[in-house]
């Protein structure tokens, strides 16, 4: 399958996260890590699976590093139908009703441009005890699978 992982990140725990999903799949599938600040809209291929992976910034705010995705879709406004993704979270409950907004905001405006998302978004707390390396993990494994059934291997 072709992957390509995508990460908005601020202090860079998303880049990190993204590293590690892309090594965790790279023995099994053609997998390409890129910084959401580094990908343009048009950058989007049916041929490839994307799993997202972003943090979220203060009071529940884009990382830097997508901000300037979530300008160029709002400019480009791209027509994302036959694009299939998943998205992963990172936040912190300290910042109770924002922790996890930063994935929600991507997950939305891909959406809303005709994306399918495929599972659930799933979002680490911090403060929690889960490890985010052990639920990205799963996560990925499971998308994966989830794309490969419902999208076929052209996904």
């Amino acid at each position: 399958m072709n992957i390509t992982v995508l990460y908005g990140t601020e202090t860079g725990n998303a880049e990190m996260l993204a590293e590690d999903v892309t090594a965790h799949l790279e023995g099994d599938h053609a997998v390409t890590c890129t910084n959401l600040s580094d990908f343009a809209p048009s950058d989007f291929a049916p041929e490839q699976f994307y799993l997202v992976i972003c943090s979220t910034y203060g009071d529940g705010e884009l990382p830097s590093s997508a901000k300037p995705f979530a300008e160029a879709m709002e400019t480009a406004q791209p027509d994302l139908a036959g694009i299939h993704f998943a998205i992963f979270g990172l936040g912190d409950t300290e910042y109770d009703e924002t922790h996890n907004f930063g994935s929600q905001i991507i997950a939305d405006m891909l959406k809303g441009r005709g994306a399918a998302q495929v599972g659930d978004r799933v979002i680490h707390d911090a403060s929690g005890s889960d490890m985010a390396d052990d639920l990205a993990m799963e996560w990925a494994d499971s998308v994966v699978e989830l794309a490969r059934t419902r999208v076929g291997e052209a996904a």
